[in-house]
């Protein structure tokens, strides 16, 4: 089986305009390690061009850093405000653009699939991501911003739904997919 489709870097990115959390996770078949969990901040810049340029430029540094394979994003949430939704589909759109420029795969998902696939509750809050990621991986619970965790949730989303089908074409029925995946049939 090829190497780099066993072993994947994911790039994990919870978008905004004021602070965008990111997160690194390097993963293998059913194992994964968080490399990187941090923020970007950006609420002492009032000019809202001046922050899609550090954005294009902080995702093009971490690119060039860490080599990740895959983007995974969240997707905004449908809200009320609809110049907040503008700005942060802006921000959205200035990672994807940087990622696919770098040749990156990118995949994007609903804040409910997020949590569901974290929590197994779509609308579990913040802080019960937060604490479910803190029990899977070794991160402190002391996080400033919870932005870094929906970050590496994204990532981790990501990662659960591509990692049953690693190196295995998806079958078409339960007696083919018996057969693919013999090994996993107890």
């Amino acid at each position: 089986m090829d190497d780099n489709k066993i072993r994947r870097k994911i790039l994990g990115i919870d978008p905004g305009t004021n602070i965008m959390g990111y997160a690194l996770l390097n993963t293998e078949l059913n194992k994964s390690e968080v490399e990187v969990l941090s923020v970007l901040q950006m609420t002492k810049m009032s000019d809202a061009y001046a922050k899609l340029k550090y954005i294009y430029e902080r995702i093009n540094g971490l690119v060039e850093q860490y080599h990740p394979d895959i983007l995974a994003i969240e997707a905004p949430f449908y809200g009320k405000n609809v110049q907040s939704m503008l700005k942060l589909g802006r921000a959205q759109g200035v990672v994807i653009a940087a990622c696919l420029h770098a040749g990156m795969e990118v995949y994007e998902y609903s804040p409910r699939k997020i949590k569901q696939a974290i929590t197994g509750n779509g609308n579990a809050a913040k802080e019960q991501v937060s604490d479910m990621l803190c029990r899977m991986y070794p991160i402190s619970q002391q996080i400033e911003f919870l932005d870094a965790t929906d970050a590496l949730a994204v990532a981790v989303c990501h990662h659960l739904q591509q990692k049953v089908v690693f190196g295995k074409t998806k079958a078409p029925n339960w007696k083919s997919f018996i057969a693919q995946n013999a090994d996993r049939v107890l």
